[in-house]
Formats: structure tokens, sequence, C-alpha cells
């Protein structure tokens, strides 16, 4: 019953475990609101988004929350509606929307290193290269650990730079026992069915700028006020009122999903952390991680397989993983351009050790502990996986 699967045992699970089960409001819950929807032939820039904008402004105490189509569409609106020029300070390790969304509004990322404990930006590495030509920092909340806040905020005010958080993995978070949301001069948060907060797919890009609120919000219809005299170019970035529903029902179920999944990531931390070579994306002080997903890493040297070999044999196992996010942006084809070659030494490690593994709000105990098992029997045999593996 110990033979790991990659060596002919029988797998832990019979069917695939996948990396994430959405948790969506009840349809009953909708049924009423849906057909008013589809009756009225109201199916956007109506009451649910008004809604939906409110409660969520009211959830990250801030003044503004716009929704828009994507977080990529909110990220672009951003950036243009902040004005920015030149260099733009962002991580590697991290999403390549962050990234494209810098390079479709004509501004040049400039890639610097992450912690490797905590996986996000690093202020001081980000001090470094700030340069007059520097217009902003864009840190990330990675996997929903809260980025250094404060110090990012400290930087940005001396330096007279503008400070946005891509805060796609975002909601569930607390950043010293409040969500995170208000801080720097926008936050911009994804709702699609990775997310603790789902709309199906959308965006939210929190500030508390009014001028910036507007630019988002004529940006999301062109930029155009209504007059059909364009104030800028912008785009179609709207929330349909279905998604926008849905993201409210969905509102309803956030902090439970955030507390579940913290258990679950306890669990987790206790259970695999008696193996050899696993570790843990560090948590400062006073803050909360969503565990929009749970990442670890993996030293083969003490563990006894690379993350790849380990992947491989979790797979066999049934159980579904990532490699966020191997390669780091600066590696990919759409963006060695930018990459000036100083070394990223944490980020180039995180994106050959890091294996996010399944987590979602309803995961039982009974999974859970299925998942540790699976890691236990195949470190157990490590070498003979590795043998299997390279032979």
């Amino acid at each position: 019953m110990d033979q790991p699967a990659i060596l002919g045992g029988k797998p832990v699970f019979s069917d695939k475990q996948p990396i994430v089960r959405p948790v969506l409001p009840d349809f009953e819950s909708l049924a009423g609101e849906v057909q008013d929807i589809l009756r009225t032939g109201m199916v956007t820039k109506g009451r649910h988004l008004q809604a939906f904008e409110e409660a969520v402004a009211e959830h990250l105490q801030v003044k503004h929350a716009v929704g828009v189509s994507s977080c990529t569409t909110g990220l672009m609106l951003t950036y243009r509606g902040l004005g920015l020029t030149g260099d733009v300070v962002v991580p590697s390790f991290t999403f390549m929307a962050t990234v494209s969304a810098l390079v479709w509004c004509g501004l040049r990322p400039v890639f610097v290193d992450v912690q490797a404990g905590t996986t996000n930006l690093d202020p001081e590495a980000v001090e470094a290269v700030i340069t007059p030509q520097t217009s902003a920092i864009v840190a990330v909340h990675n996997f929903g650990n809260p980025a250094d806040i404060a110090a990012l905020e400290s930087l940005a005010a001396r330096r007279g730079i503008r400070l946005i958080f891509d805060a796609a993995h975002g909601f569930g978070a607390l950043y010293q026992g409040q969500p995170v949301g208000a801080q720097g001069d926008a936050q911009v948060f994804s709702l699609s069915p990775t997310k603790l907060l789902i709309a199906g797919e959308g965006g939210i890009v929190a500030t508390n700028d009014n001028a910036l609120a507007l630019a988002i919000r004529l940006g999301r219809e062109y930029g155009n006020d209504g007059n059909y005299d364009s104030a800028f170019a912008g785009m179609n970035a709207r929330m349909p009122e279905f998604n926008a529903l849905v993201g409210l029902g969905s509102l309803a179920l956030l902090e439970e999903a955030a507390l579940r999944r913290n258990e679950t990531a306890r669990f987790f931390q206790k259970e695999l952390g008696k193996l050899p070579g696993i570790g843990f994306q560090e948590v400062c002080q006073g803050n909360r991680i969503s565990y929009k997903d749970f990442s670890l890493t993996v030293q083969p040297e003490a563990f006894g397989l690379t993350r790849d070999e380990l992947a491989v044999a979790l797979a066999a196992e049934n159980i579904d993983t990532r490699k966020y996010y191997d390669p780091p942006v600066h590696r990919q084809k759409a963006y060695r351009s930018y990459y000036d070659g100083s070394p990223l030494p944490n980020t180039d490690w995180l994106s050959a050790s890091s294996l996010s593994i399944p987590i979602w709000t309803h995961m039982s105990a009974e999974t859970a502990a299925k998942i540790c098992n699976a890691f236990v029997r195949i470190h157990a045999q490590a070498q003979d996986v590795h043998q299997f593996l390279t032979s």
C-alpha cells in the first residue's frame, strides 16, 4: 500500500484532484435576479454592478471600487489613468499579466528580485534600481501574501513615484488586520475562478484617488463620458451584470473561504514540514495570506527529488500541481528584451523549486491527509522514483 503510484502502486486518489475547486453562490439565491436580468435586458451597466462596487468598497475600506472586465484590463487602465511614463519597477516572479499590461501601455518593465521567503518584491532591490526615468513601482501580493506595504509606501513617497499593487490574489488577505486594497495609489484584483472571490471573470480597481477612479470609469467605456466625444483612447472593459451578481454573492462567502484555506494550509505545513527539503512561504506577523495557492519549495538534495520529479510522481497519484512561475517573466519570449541581465537569484531559484498543490475552500481533512500521505510515500522511495524517472 505504501508503494508510490509512479512505481506501480495504487494511486492515493482514484480521481484527479484539481488544483482548485471554485465555490460559487447557490443558483437558488441568484435565480430571481438572473431572471430579472434576462427579463429587462439590462445585461450591463445596471444596478448589480453598482451594488457590487459599493459592497466591495465597504469591504476593502476604500473610497472607490471600480468593476472592470478583468484584472489585466484593470491594470492597463490604472497605468494609463495614473499617467505613468518611462520605467516601472516590477517583480519577475509573478503572473505575466502584471508585466503585459505595462508593455501594452508603452512602459518599460525593470525587473527586480523578490524575497525568497515571502516571494514578494524586495524593497531594497527596488530602491537600488530607481532612476529619474522611474515613474512607478508595481508590487504583487503573491499567492495572496501581503507585500511589504509599509516599506514600499515609504520608498515611493521618498522618491516621488507611484505605487500600484497587483492584488490579483488579494481578496481574503489581511495586512496588519485590515483587508489589502486601500494602500498605495491603487490595487487591482482578479475575480476569475481560481480566486477566493469569484465573478466568473472580472476585476476590481480599488483606490482612494477620485481622479483615478473617474479615469477608470471613463476608460472602461472607451474614454467616452456619454457624449461620444472621447476624452482619451479607452477600451471596452465593462463588467456584465451577471458577473457582478455572482461576485456580490461570492463576497458573502469570502471570509469563510479565507479561514478554511488557512486551516488547511496549517495542516499542510504541520505534516509536510516533517519531511526534509520542503519549505513554505513566509507570512509576516500581523498579516493573513489568502492562500489563493498553497505554494511550497523543494530542495532536491534534502528531499531526494527535484521539483519536476515530485510533480510527475504526484500526478501519478492523481494530484494536480502547478509550477508558478516557471519560466519567470524576464525569461519569457515576449519580455526577454526588457531584461538587462542583472542577477535575480531568488526569482530564478523560486521558479525552479516552487510547486503549488491543491487547496480549496471545502477541502476535507481526509483529502488533505491523503495529499500529505502521497508526499510521504514518494519521499520514502525517492531514490527509486528518481532512478525510474531518469533511466
